[in-house]
């Protein structure tokens, strides 16, 4: 199984701007922590961040075909970004949105996502252990499919046994 984690803009300067907003931990940190997990889960973890919307949204579209799992901070654009949320809904990949700092308790503005109606869980406030979360849900989401797809194939093997 596959994660792209996905880092919206200004997450490049975490551990630099407003430590008492976001941290003191830096993004390659985080990733770092996040490799970790994932290697101890045997799951591909890739990251990818950027400033600019539309090579979020190209991000987004490329992991058709390549990635099982998406974790996103959108960021800024978690409130302004209808492309972005578009993106994710057109490429039925679990989705789960992650926020350093819980923006329910920040400025009006912050308060409404248009990425959590197309996600499968958000993770807001608990920093960088969100992240952590974010590995741990989406590893539960990889059980259930394949369990899924498991009792599926099950299935079709009766249904084929009882067509003899």
């Amino acid at each position: 199984m596959k994660i792209v984690v996905i880092q919206g803009p200004n997450l490049n300067m975490l551990g630099v701007r407003e430590k008492n907003i976001y941290g003191p931990m830096k993004l390659e940190d985080i990733h770092a922590q996040m490799k970790g997990f994932a290697d101890q889960n045997k799951i591909e973890i890739e990251f990818f961040q950027s400033n600019l919307e539309g090579e979020i949204v190209d991000r987004i579209q490329e992991c058709v075909g390549e990635a099982q799992g998406i974790i996103i901070n959108p960021a800024a654009y978690t409130h302004t970004s209808i492309a972005i949320r578009d993106a994710l809904s057109a490429v039925q990949i679990p989705a789960i949105e992650v926020h350093l700092s819980n923006i329910y308790q920040r400025e009006e503005f912050r308060q409404k996502s248009l990425i959590a109606p197309v996600s499968a869980g958000q993770i807001t406030g608990m920093g960088p252990f969100g992240y952590h979360l974010a590995m741990v849900g989406m590893t539960q989401i990889f059980n259930e499919l394949n369990a899924m797809k498991q009792a599926q194939k099950a299935q079709e093997q009766t249904q084929a046994q009882a067509n003899k």
